[in-house]
């Protein structure tokens, strides 16, 4: 549209427009993403995405969208279009089950990793070896506003969600013991692949908590390297259980094995015969 915010830079299929930012739209193959150009110095802080999954999908729809606070911002990527090997944290709201067989929880889902740089998001398994935690949420596709919170203080990290048209914040996750540094970048990036979505972000509110702080007061935070001190326990992967057989190849299957049967029968008729007319010959 040509339209461009103060401080904040846009990559990709993302489109401003007067009401909303749509990362993607609801098209195959497409990525985006918004990045706040200053980096956040605060110790303490929350920050609010007023937020919308939307599509023509009734059952199957993807791939999802993620809020970012890393180091590197701008780098596209598979990750819900953001690089792989990230420096910092992602939070994932992930659409589309790609880790099969029995899952322990159902899609839409929110999900939290943190990475120093080392460590591989697996989309074939939705990324259970690095979460450190998650929750069901159903904000595909709601009839009512969508938001979402992520409170970090005194190194815990909460992401709360607001999506039945209540006005009240229900809890998805709370962890301890997670580390990250000052000066790194928020951003929200999505994408889609085979199946698709519009991920729109209606606003993002950055606030900073004054809190009574329980952390050194002399350590230096920009210096520090993300880290958590817990993780999920990652989940088997299952190979998928073959697609159903349609009407047209069942009747195809089952005409063949009719026609196998016939030839079977017919074949042995004609043994049993020409056997019949050699014993006659071998008795005359």
């Amino acid at each position: 549209t040509g339209m461009t915010i103060p401080s904040w830079d846009f990559s990709g299929s993302t489109m401003v427009t007067t009401s909303f930012i749509r990362i993607t739209p609801d098209q195959q193959s497409r990525m985006g993403g918004l990045w706040n150009k200053i980096p956040f110095d605060f110790r303490n802080w929350e920050i609010q995405i007023h937020f919308k999954v939307s599509g023509h999908g009734k059952d199957l729809f993807g791939d999802g969208m993620a809020f970012w606070y890393i180091r590197d911002p701008l780098k596209p990527g598979n990750v819900f279009g953001n690089s792989d090997f990230f420096v910092g944290l992602g939070i994932f709201l992930d659409t589309y089950a790609n880790q099969n067989g029995i899952h322990s929880h159902g899609h839409p889902y929110i999900s939290a990793m943190v990475n120093n740089g080392t460590n591989h998001y697996d989309h074939d398994r939705d990324g259970t070896h690095s979460e450190m935690a998650g929750c069901e949420s159903k904000f595909r596709g709601s009839d009512h506003d969508t938001y979402l919170a992520i409170r970090y203080e005194n190194d815990i990290l909460t992401v709360n969600t607001m999506i039945d048209g209540t006005g009240d914040w229900k809890e998805c996750f709370t962890v301890k013991g997670v580390r990250l540094p000052t000066g790194y970048y928020f951003g929200v990036t999505a994408a889609t692949g085979d199946l698709s979505d519009n991920h729109d972000v209606i606003s993002i509110k950055s606030y900073e908590l004054e809190v009574p702080s329980v952390m050194n007061p002399l350590e230096d935070r920009s210096k520090i390297i993300p880290s958590a001190s817990i993780f999920a326990p990652p989940r088997d992967h299952t190979p998928d259980p073959p697609p159903p057989m349609s009407g047209f190849k069942f009747f195809l299957v089952i005409l063949c094995a009719i026609i196998g049967v016939i030839v079977c029968v017919v074949v042995g008729i004609m043994v049993f015969q020409k056997n019949q007319q050699n014993s006659r010959k071998r008795f005359y």
